[in-house]
């Protein structure tokens, strides 16, 4: 579960609305799946900067003081007599959903987007005569919209909008606003109980999701990608010692709001890197994950893969120079089977597939034991006569089989945000005979001190095709990146000075913590949405700003220019990542 901050940390506004509306739809359905199945067992991995902005909107309901425009919109009582910015917002805003699965099922919200199209077909200024009433069933629609399926079903209010459809009242819109406000203040705890009943293992993520390897060492990019462009800066200033910084924070944010330090981290887009783990190892990290492609790569260097390539992500591995830390491997195949292919199938056999696949590499691992077993029987001398060139495999435990994926993002895609999915998975996993759920905190301690593989270094990656090429190498993104260490240069430069009292210099280390966030780097580049790179370029200008004035600088003007060559400066569209491990 990852959003990055979508605050104005100097105006306490929030430019884009997602951490709340994913709560909305996606956290509180995650936990009404994990809740109905008390058999299931999985581990839930929340970034600390996506828990601050939870907390934030929590306050915001308790206090009925609304620093998101939407809400604020939401509680309006009167829409007829909005400004023109307020119309526009709500005009620009309340149909980016994702139309099959959240518009097209409801003929009201359809009603009102097929107006809405005719009016701006003819004459974007007949949208000036649309009314209030208009207005109060849009932003209505685009939050009911926005509801998890287990809202809908489990909360009288929200059906009961649903059903009336149109004509909502100002009091109705504050009815919904309360519903929304409960959903959120429910997040955090409805976890913390699934975590201390055993059910679930909480995970976390370094601070505010930095791309940590990239912040030690740029030309770790070159492990997977040899040619790859890099900054014209040589390093990012200071890196490892923010890298432990965001180390501390995440542990530290993580044992607050859930009353126990992670056992494992999932390392921001799972980029992770020979020295990157050592550090998450130093922290007290007793586990990291990452994609299989990097595995993959890094098997492929030592020249291991006729021993380990069939089996390789299906137990531990270690790595030199990272005692104590266990690294587990996403199959990439079965994470991307759920994640782009799923949707498109009835629910139900969707989970049937899934759990055949386990059952094959169930079968695949028994069939393995029992040959190493025959190997072993005819002597160690007439097996090698039968494979000369292939050493023998150790035997394999039972397979251990890592499913990661966003918690937000490929719900939207299925009908009924992938309740039906869910439900039938989990009711088979729970009465499967021979799989079991299990989280990595439980493996480790079942095993004792397992002693899995050892890997003589990491080939440097993320699980975004094995490379670190969506963060970095496009001109645009090195352009980013050299932008972010001119600004910690600059804090160097006043933190060695002491030109700032204890609290000016806290509120400064936020900021730039905000800086360091994976997010910015990743919506840099040609093959995303102009308008959702321009809105995520015009966030990342004004947090180097606010940093700046936290300073008590004066920003350069290169950041009044926007980054991308080929954004337009427009309001966001979808932002969404589901493209993100298509190749």
């Amino acid at each position: 579960m990852h959003q990055p901050d979508y605050r104005d940390r100097v105006s306490g506004e929030f430019v884009l609305p997602w951490v709340y509306l994913h709560a909305l739809k996606d956290y509180s359905d995650m936990a009404a799946h994990l809740e109905r199945h008390p058999g299931v067992r999985a581990v839930v991995n929340f970034v600390p900067v996506l828990l601050d902005q939870i907390e934030d909107y929590c306050g915001q309901f308790d206090s009925g003081k609304f620093r998101d425009p939407l809400l604020r919109l939401l509680a309006e009582p009167d829409l007829e007599r909005l400004g023109a910015e307020d119309r526009a917002l709500l005009l620009d805003t309340c149909f980016r959903v994702n139309h099959a699965t959240m518009l097209d099922p409801f003929p009201a919200y359809q009603r009102l987007h097929t107006l809405h199209a005719l009016f701006a077909k003819e004459d974007p200024a007949a949208l000036d005569y649309l009314s209030g009433a208009y207005l109060g069933d849009l932003v209505t629609w685009y939050h009911l919209a926005w509801c998890g399926e287990s809202v809908r079903r489990e909360q009288p209010l929200a059906a009961r909008l649903m059903a009336k459809g149109q004509g909502f009242s100002a009091g109705e819109r504050r009815e919904l606003l309360a519903l929304v406000g409960e959903v959120m203040r429910g997040i955090m705890p409805r976890y913390r109980a699934l975590q201390d009943a055993g059910r679930i293992e909480l995970s976390a993520t370094p601070g505010t999701h930095p791309l940590a390897p990239l912040m030690l060492d740029f030309k770790s990019a070159r492990d997977a990608v040899p040619d790859a462009a890099l900054p014209a800066s040589a390093a990012y200033p200071g890196g490892a010692a923010r890298v432990d910084a965001h180390i501390a924070a995440g542990r530290a944010s993580h044992t607050r709001r859930f009353g126990r330090a992670p056992a494992g981290m999932w390392p921001a887009e799972g980029a992770i890197s020979s020295a990157f783990a050592a550090q998450l190892a130093r922290g007290g990290c007793r586990w990291a994950a990452s994609g299989e492609g990097v595995l993959r790569n890094t098997l492929a260097q030592h020249g291991m893969d006729a021993t380990h390539g069939a089996t390789a992500t299906t137990h531990p591995w270690r790595v030199e120079g990272a005692p104590g830390l266990a690294l587990f491997f996403r199959d990439e195949r079965l994470s991307d089977l759920i994640g782009f292919e799923y949707a498109k199938w009835y629910g139900h056999d969707a989970a049937l597939h899934l759990i055949a696949q386990l059952e094959a590499i169930m079968a695949a691992a028994h069939n393995h034991n029992g040959q190493n077993g025959q190997d072993a029987m005819d002597g160690h001398e007439d097996a090698a006569q039968r494979a000369p060139e292939k050493p023998m495999e150790r035997p394999m435990e039972k397979p251990l089989v890592s499913i990661i994926l966003d918690g937000e993002n490929a719900w939207e895609h299925y009908p009924y945000n992938g309740y039906y999915f869910f439900d039938d998975l989990y009711g088979l996993l729970e009465k499967h005979a021979a799989i079991r759920t299990t989280t990595y905190e439980a493996w480790l301690v079942d095993r004792g001190e397992p002693s899995p593989s050892v890997l003589p270094g990491l080939v440097a990656g993320s699980w975004v095709y094995g490379t670190f090429s969506t963060w970095i190498g496009d001109p645009d993104k090195n352009r980013a990146w050299d932008l972010l260490c001119e600004a910690k240069r600059s804090y160097d430069t006043v933190m060695a000075e002491r030109r700032l009292d204890a609290d000016e210099a806290a509120r400064a280390e936020v900021q730039l913590a905000i800086c360091e966030s994976s997010d910015w780097f990743w919506w840099f580049g040609d093959y995303n949405p102009s308008q959702a790179v321009a809105s995520f370029d015009r966030l990342y200008r004004l947090n180097l700003a606010n940093l700046y004035r936290l300073l008590k600088l004066e920003p350069p003007a290169s950041l009044d220019q926007p980054l991308s060559r080929g954004s337009a400066e427009a309001t966001d569209g979808t932002m969404r990542r589901a493209t993100e491990f298509q190749t």
